[in-house]
């Protein structure tokens, strides 16, 4: 009796002394917070830390370089917008729907499925809260249309709020899609019941979406909140996610993690720059709105630390494709290569379209400075969480999706078995990788704007065979120096297809509607 009483004296010794330190909560749960920081049209280049000739600093993504992990070779799974979100959020590769090619608009069907799992239907099964701050494109349902009438007051269907996201506040979709205004849960905050257009910038090929606004629709015009204001999306996305973290702090110490995706506005055009960063870089205004960006991201992570999440919480930092085409205009003006010297840029089927900043942070996990030369893709997010929270996946969901905590622990170990990326363009042609192998699956033009299918003559190439590890900017095609590994790879890209899924499990069903760019194999 008199040991059992001093045992339980010892443990509320010790309770007390834990909580007088505030060092931690019993409730506390071992399950990490997650956010995930999306942006968009970023280019591998567009990080100081990993590109040192950067014509701007990038701080904030360095401390995540030099905090946590590097994947060098890592990509989103298209070079354009909503496919890569749909693969981001579902493991599953968007050509799989009735999405073959481009992007969507602000108001329609949601791409994502009724009843497909996302991260966030995961993570909220699994006892998270869940939020969704910025930009979603992957359209939403409004009551009425431009013609017939818009009823703003109704709320709008198949978004964020229906797809696993306890919360959501953001905008629709791109600043040049149409419907600018901000959206909470299911509402729209300000009805756009006025109109504007692009308005083009001082930078060649760059515009604004600027007042003033008309009262009439003409051609070319979208629909526009009255006190919408480009310069201030990313300012007003980003206090919101601050915000949230604040107000998430104390659930996860009673044991409710949560998990933030922050898909943001930048760099894509507009390049809206607040006020407070103009004129701040040296590559002009692009340079100034990335600086905008990374200081965003930067109030993010200040907010994990100040809360006291940052040793348990992943940070998933990317972006959703390669550098828009102003890239060049960046590089012949001052010097600051977005894309590297990986060929294209944003649309392409080459490197620059779809190799991006592919970072991760999480200090109770993450060895900091790691680093890890294996391709991977953003599909690979939902398996690599399932893993971490003990989830299984069904055999109809994370189709395409490969768990990355082996090289999340040990970076040094940097294979994953029988893994596969492909890789997916504007205009809707294929890649795939194996190792240092990429194989297009087409003879391109070579050009910036998304290269399309291009006859071979005789005795040409049909498709595009390159060794990255020794030719990362695709320059010379080893097409007829290595048969064996275009067959290989032109069976297993069939075989990926034809299977419904990359990964071990079922066969699945898919959308073969409409698909002319499978030109070396028949679906039946």
């Amino acid at each position: 009796m008199i040991k059992m009483k001093l045992q339980l004296n010892k443990t509320k010794l010790l309770f007390l002394l834990v909580t007088l330190c505030g060092l931690t909560s019993f409730a506390q749960t071992d399950k990490p917070n997650i956010v995930i920081i999306y942006t968009d049209d970023q280019g591998y280049g567009d990080v100081s830390a990993l590109n040192p000739e950067a014509k701007f600093k990038t701080p904030n993504m360095d401390r995540l370089v030099h905090e946590g992990l590097t994947f060098t070779d890592g990509h989103s799974s298209d070079a354009v917008c909503t496919p890569s979100r749909y693969s981001l959020l579902t493991g599953c590769y968007s050509w799989r729907t009735s999405l073959k090619k481009d992007v969507l608009h602000a108001d329609g069907p949601c791409l994502i499925e009724k009843g497909r799992m996302t991260i966030a239907s995961l993570l909220r099964d699994k006892g998270y809260n869940t939020a969704m701050i910025g930009k979603w494109h992957l359209q939403m349902e409004f009551v009425g249309d431009e013609k017939g009438g818009r009823d703003w007051s109704k709320p709008f269907t198949d978004g964020p709020v229906e797809k696993g996201f306890d919360y959501f506040f953001g905008i629709p979709a791109s600043m040049n899609y149409g419907i600018l205004t901000y959206l909470e849960n299911d509402r729209v905050l300000e009805p756009p019941t006025l109109f504007t257009k692009k308005k083009l910038d001082v930078t060649p090929r760059t515009y604004r979406m600027t007042p003033p606004y008309e009262t009439e629709k003409k051609k070319g015009y979208v629909e526009v909140a009255p006190s919408f204001n480009d310069e201030l999306v990313l300012e007003t996305l980003t206090n919101k996610a601050v915000e949230y973290i604040g107000k998430s702090a104390a659930d996860y110490k009673k044991g409710k993690p949560f998990f933030l995706y922050l898909p943001l506005t930048s760099p894509h055009l507009p390049h809206c720059t607040h006020p407070d960063f103009q004129g701040k870089s040296n590559c002009g205004n692009y340079g100034d709105f990335m600086q905008e960006t990374d200081y965003r991201v930067g109030q993010v992570l200040d907010a994990l630390k100040a809360n006291g999440l940052e040793e348990n919480t992943l940070v998933l930092f990317s972006s959703d494709n390669g550098a828009e085409t102003n890239y060049e205009y960046q590089k012949k003006t001052y010097q600051h290569y977005s894309c590297m010297n990986f060929k294209g840029g944003k649309r392409d089927i080459y490197e620059g379209g779809h190799r991006v900043p592919f970072l991760m942070r999480w200090p109770k996990v993450i060895k900091a400075g790691s680093k890890v030369d294996e391709p991977v893709c953003q599909t690979d997010y939902l398996a690599t969480i399932a893993e971490i929270v003990g989830a299984k996946l069904p055999d109809n969901a994370a189709e395409d999706s490969y768990s990355l905590l082996p090289l999340m622990k040990s970076p040094k170990n940097t294979k994953i078995a029988d893994k596969y990326v492909i890789n997916h363009s504007f205009t809707g042609h294929f890649a795939i990788r194996e190792g240092k192998w990429k194989l297009n699956m087409l003879r391109g033009s070579g050009g910036s704007l998304a290269p399309v299918m291009i006859e071979p003559k005789a005795g040409e190439a049909p498709f595009e065979l390159y060794d990255l590890d020794k030719d990362p900017g695709e320059t010379k095609n080893l097409y007829f120096e290595h048969p064996e590994v275009v067959k290989r790879l032109t069976e297993k890209i069939t075989a990926i297809v034809k299977n419904g899924r990359s990964t071990k499990g079922k066969p699945q069903p898919f959308v073969k509607d409409n698909w002319k760019q499978l030109t070396w194999m028949t679906l039946k």
